[in-house]
């Protein structure tokens, strides 16, 4: 587990908590999302949430009609009001996320200036790193549920699952840039290093063909 603790340390970005006009919860098949996108709510940090996202081949069959429509109910459940809360339903990735919701709220006249960000507590590097690419004057703040790797283990129940699914964010930091979808990451030799330890133990099922 210390090459996986190496990666995932590396994933955290402590951004400064702020007030920003919108919440932008990514869809997953972490429910954690939607909750700490709430519980961000109650706290002030935002007035308006959009949870953004439609299916994935490892999230639809928890969350058949869509992400952002299983995360939009869970902030109900959480207190969120309805009127507080928009879906973005037809992102299948972290480009599309942001591309859609900006389009979103650009056609429904919302003007936004800034936005927190959450997202999985390993997908933050990510997806700083794709809204500066895509969104570039978007004022950032970054979030995640602040839980220990064990803990965020036992709360999705599969080992394994996140295990491949933090080297294949790892992998799509330069990947993607490569690709042109993100800013360039600065990923340092340990991690590199983990990683490539992780993949030759057979953590590959999440990796990007290249």
């Amino acid at each position: 587990m210390t090459d996986a603790l190496t990666l995932w340390d590396f994933h955290q970005i402590d951004d400064e908590p702020r007030a920003t006009d919108v919440g932008i919860g990514l869809g997953s098949h972490d429910i954690g999302v939607a909750e700490h996108t709430a519980e961000l709510f109650h706290q002030g940090r935002f007035p308006l949430i959009v949870f953004t996202g439609a299916n994935a081949p490892t999230t639809i069959g928890v969350f058949p009609r869509g992400e952002a429509v299983h995360f939009t109910e869970r902030a109900e459940e959480l207190g969120v009001p309805r009127g507080a809360l928009l879906i973005e339903p037809k992102a299948t990735n972290t480009s599309e996320n942001f591309t859609f919701t900006r389009e979103m709220l650009e056609r429904d006249g919302i003007p936004v200036a800034s936005a927190t960000i959450v997202s999985r507590p390993y997908q933050q590097r990510r997806a700083y790193a794709t809204v500066r690419k895509v969104w570039p004057e978007l004022d950032v703040v970054c979030s995640a549920r602040r839980q220990e790797l064990g803990d965020y283990i036992a709360s999705i129940g599969d080992e394994s699952r996140v295990l491949n699914m933090l080297v294949g964010d790892t992998q799509r930091l330069w990947v993607y840039a490569d690709a042109g979808f993100a800013i360039p990451v600065d990923v340092p030799e340990e991690v590199r290093a983990a990683y490539d330890r992780l993949v030759a133990e057979g953590y590959t099922s999440r990796l990007v063909r290249q």
